[in-house]
């Protein structure tokens, strides 16, 4: 187990040695990952859950909502209660290279809002890694994008004195309540109305995260933040690269999903004639080409969810998944 994080077990016990609240300012919870959070988090008495985004979760009716727009930093509304300057700590699965700017141009020009703040954890993506070598335009923008906004971002924390973590999840599937992943529910739609679905011979490896690992692991570093004490505790990692418990080949994983899911089934080929066949896509579409490509790569090695838990290892699929 990474000796920086405890176990959700460790966390409540040390919670529970105080009766303060923790405030958790969520954005991005119209994801499926921060609708996960937030129905791990709704029966923790340590914790007081406020969203902030355009607009409410339908179906969270009961969940205190803060209008904002992160293109519009000045128009923060600071959310306090009656606690007054409760313990804060923000949690956002919305576009970093939105969340970014936003904490810069608040620090500098509000920062008295964010003096409650205790920490921020912020999700990434697993692109900034696997993708620096892309030749496509595309991809290169995503990633110059992803790290000049973890740049700022952990900038902009440094100088508030804030502790910041950057999650680098790695292909999130699943879903929440009404919202699913963009991912892995793509290509079992797509086996589902193809009797056969071709694939390489020999594909790369994969772990995929589903959301709602995702949003345990990014609570559990929420409660870390917001512990007692912290300088007496193992520092954080400000960069933190996460994926699912069970790594297995890109094959296994689409072999499972038609199990689970249906659909027709896989027609493995030679690697050669795979991507031969696949080579008009390079003029076509270069971003496709290229995840194409990526099938017979190895795209795994990230810390397993469950050693940031603390708990057992979950195999895939996690149900439920997106429809």
């Amino acid at each position: 187990m990474n000796p920086a994080i405890r176990t959700p077990r460790d966390e409540h016990r040390q919670m529970n040695t105080t009766a303060a609240t923790t405030r958790i300012v969520l954005f991005g919870a119209t994801t499926p990952s921060g609708d996960a959070l937030l129905q791990q988090s709704l029966n923790d008495p340590s914790l007081e859950l406020v969203v902030a985004g355009r607009r409410p979760q339908l179906n969270r009716p009961g969940v205190p909502f803060v209008p904002c727009d992160l293109r519009q930093p000045l128009q923060w509304p600071d959310p306090k209660g009656e606690g007054g300057e409760t313990p804060q700590v923000w949690l956002s699965f919305a576009p970093i290279w939105e969340l970014a700017p936003f904490l810069a141009a608040l620090a500098a020009a509000r920062p008295a809002a964010l003096a409650a703040v205790r920490g921020v954890v912020a999700c990434s993506s697993s692109s900034v890694i696997t993708k620096r070598f892309a030749t496509n335009s595309f991809d290169q923008a995503l990633v110059r994008r992803l790290r000049e906004a973890e740049e700022l971002l952990e900038r902009s924390c440094s100088a508030l004195g804030l502790t910041n973590v950057v999650l680098a999840p790695t292909l999130i599937y699943g879903a929440s309540g009404s919202y699913g992943d963009r991912n892995l529910s793509r290509l079992s739609r797509l086996m589902q109305r193809l009797p056969l679905l071709p694939v390489p011979a020999l594909t790369g490896l994969r772990q995929p995260l589903h959301c709602s690992q995702l949003a345990a692991v990014t609570l559990s570093l929420a409660r870390r933040l917001a512990a007692p004490s912290p300088s007496l505790q193992p520092p954080l990692p400000r960069q933190l690269a996460v994926g699912g418990d069970d790594t297995l080949s890109y094959g296994a994983m689409l072999e499972r999903l038609r199990h689970t899911n249906g659909g027709g089934a896989l027609l493995p080929l030679p690697p050669r004639l795979f991507y031969a066949l696949a080579a008009p896509l390079l003029m076509l579409n270069p971003k496709q080409f290229e995840a194409v490509l990526r099938m017979g790569a190895d795209l795994a090695g990230f810390t397993p969810a469950h050693q940031l838990l603390g708990g057992e290892p979950q195999p895939f699929p996690l149900l439920p998944l997106a429809r």
